[in-house]
C-alpha cells in the first residue's frame, strides 16, 4: 500500500473535497495543533505532495498557492470581523 492510498483510507473526506476535516481527521493526518484550522483541508495534500516531491519547492506550487490562498482569504475574515466589533465599541479597541 502507498502512502498516497493509506491517506485516502484515512482522510476519505480530504479526497472527496469536503471543505472541513474533523478532529480525529487532522489527528490521524498528524497535522500540529497550530495548523489545525479551516484551510487544513488543503495543508493534507501539501504535506503529502512536499513529502513525495523531497521539498523541492518548485514541484507543488499549486497546491501551496491554494493553501496560502485560504490563509489569505481567512485572515481577511477576521479582520473584517475585527473591525466590526471595533466599529461596535464606537473606535476604541479595547486595549485603553
Amino acid at each position: 500500500m502507498t502512502l498516497t492510498e493509506s491517506i485516502k483510507e484515512i482522510l476519505p473526506s480530504a479526497v472527496t473535497g469536503e471543505k472541513q476535516l474533523s478532529h480525529a481527521e487532522m489527528a490521524a493526518a498528524r497535522l500540529p495543533i497550530a495548523y489545525r484550522d479551516k484551510c487544513a483541508h488543503l495543508l493534507v495534500p501539501l504535506n503529502r505532495c512536499r513529502y513525495d516531491t523531497f521539498y523541492l519547492p518548485w514541484k507543488c506550487e499549486d497546491e501551496r498557492h491554494s493553501y496560502e490562498k485560504c490563509q489569505y482569504v481567512e485572515f481577511k475574515k477576521r479582520v473584517a470581523k475585527m473591525e466590526e466589533l471595533r466599529a461596535e465599541k464606537g473606535g476604541r479597541s479595547g486595549l485603553n
